[in-house]
């Protein structure tokens, strides 16, 4: 924990995340906005593992940071048994949130509101079971949030043939308030093929609970002006978009805790930064496939493929490159033209002048954090929401393309560079996606400035939630 000493009777909220880094990310960037909304203490509830992942947590005001063994506190790894990791997770983490709250009330500090991410329904069980109020927070796009929704509450037929291919005269779908969408377009979830089995029953169980209550509040990590038609899709839930939930130097400046706590985005000394800033304004393409896809050998030569055809300096992100040998035999000959990293501070780089394209996996972070850069992406989905991410990116702020994979599940080095010339080059339509990427780059802003939609939401939940 850190040593904050918290205002002695402010309102306290307690945030519970899932492990995942995409998932500690934005409930992060809430609990800072939180406490700038009034007298509020936020307690930032985390596994042991996620905790140790974080390196020196930061010190920020009126933020406390509290972990629990969910028995895997080296973390978990794709050779363990998803199922037994799911329920220990469950079991533990609602002993150690039983016990964080009778602990609050004990010091006479009780939590006045649970704020929960997904992929944790357990912890709304815990909150009614010890009569505290709690709140979900859905961090992916409203338009994910309204296809999980629909799925379990009477679309199930229609939206599993359009997923499954199994009826060939089913392409598309159209559900009330969301875009027009293929197969290609859905969560990988829905997909008979997807070896996530336990997702699916999460959010089966997370829409039930939400259903009991009476006039639920869903925060988002979204903004109104970019899905105006799915957040209000869904009639009987009040989804309040208070996104991106990105750090606020992006947005609107108003964080002075960032510059002190590893998120001063503009004073890098890293080499791979004086690099890129040397280079001339968007010229560069950065590349990189998110903390958790793993990228075959075959697709990773593709990609190198189709950079060299493309001529343009490239910046890529290849995790653990050091253990793939056969890779790094051509690493020398690539960076003649570009630079390998095995890791990178994301926001730096899409801060960037000299960033021109972001080639992604369209994790909903990255995408938000390209929107709110003014950086146009070529969307290379992987997995869960990505491909639905993917159309928004295309279809609704029009701010990219998506990449067109072969049969064999390969994406062609040809087909890389066509769509990285596409969004890069002198063409028409590179030129409106890149408008488009700066016109959403306001956007944002001012959605999470003051006087934005954004904030007007976060702050009616502080004041009628929180209190």
């Amino acid at each position: 924990m850190n040593n904050t000493t918290p205002n002695p009777n402010p309102r306290h909220v307690l945030l519970v995340t899932h492990c995942a880094q995409g998932h500690i990310n934005p409930t992060l960037q809430l609990a800072k906005r939180l406490t700038r909304h009034g007298d509020l203490h936020v307690t930032f509830l985390i596994s042991l593992s996620a905790y140790r992942r974080m390196g020196h947590t930061p010190t920020l005001p009126h933020i406390t940071f509290a972990s629990f063994s969910d028995g895997y506190d080296d973390g978990f790894k794709p050779s363990d048994d998803i199922k037994l990791y799911i329920s220990e997770l469950e079991r533990r983490g609602s002993d150690a949130l039983k016990n964080i709250i009778q602990e609050s009330r004990n010091k006479g500090q009780p939590f006045t509101c649970i704020v929960y991410s997904i992929l944790i329904p357990w912890v709304a069980t815990v909150a009614r079971s010890l009569d505290v109020a709690s709140v979900h927070l859905w961090i992916q796009p409203a338009v994910v949030f309204a296809l999980y929704y629909y799925y379990n509450n009477g679309y199930y037929d229609e939206i599993q043939r359009i997923a499954s291919g199994d009826d060939p005269s089913s392409t598309s779908i159209k559900l009330p308030g969301l875009p027009l969408l293929s197969a290609r377009d859905l969560p990988s979830f829905f997909g008979a093929s997807d070896g996530y089995s336990f997702a699916l029953p999460m959010f089966r169980k997370q829409f039930e609970l939400l259903e009991e209550e009476s006039n639920p509040k869903i925060l988002i990590n979204t903004f109104e002006e970019l899905e105006k038609d799915a957040v209000k899709a869904i009639k009987k839930f009040h989804l309040m978009p208070i996104g991106p939930l990105i750090p606020s130097v992006l947005v609107d400046g108003n964080d002075p805790s960032e510059a002190s706590s590893g998120c001063d985005l503009f004073r890098s000394t890293s080499s791979y930064m004086e690099w890129l800033n040397s280079k001339p304004k968007a010229s560069v393409v950065y590349v990189s496939m998110g903390s958790i896809s793993t990228v075959s050998k075959q697709q990773k030569e593709e990609i190198a493929r189709g950079l060299s055809l493309t001529k343009r300096p490239f910046l890529w992100v290849i995790r653990n490159i050091e253990e793939e040998e056969d890779f790094l035999s051509f690493k020398e000959k690539l960076e003649t033209q570009g630079k390998i990293v095995s890791w990178c501070a994301q926001l730096e780089v899409l801060s960037s002048p000299a960033t021109g394209c972001f080639l992604t996996h369209c994790g909903w972070n990255s995408c938000l954090e390209s929107l709110a850069c003014g950086v146009p992406n070529v969307a290379f989905p992987q997995w869960s929401d990505q491909a639905t991410n993917s159309k928004i990116i295309e279809d609704l702020s029009e701010t990219g393309v998506r990449l067109e994979v072969e049969e064999e599940g390969v994406v062609k080095g040809e087909e890389i560079e066509r769509c990285l010339e596409l969004v890069m080059g002198d063409s028409k339509k590179g030129e409106e996606i890149r408008r488009n990427a700066l016109k959403w780059k306001k956007l944002a802003k001012e959605a999470a400035s003051e006087g934005g939609s954004s904030f007007a939401n976060l702050k009616a939940f502080v004041d009628h939630v929180c209190s």
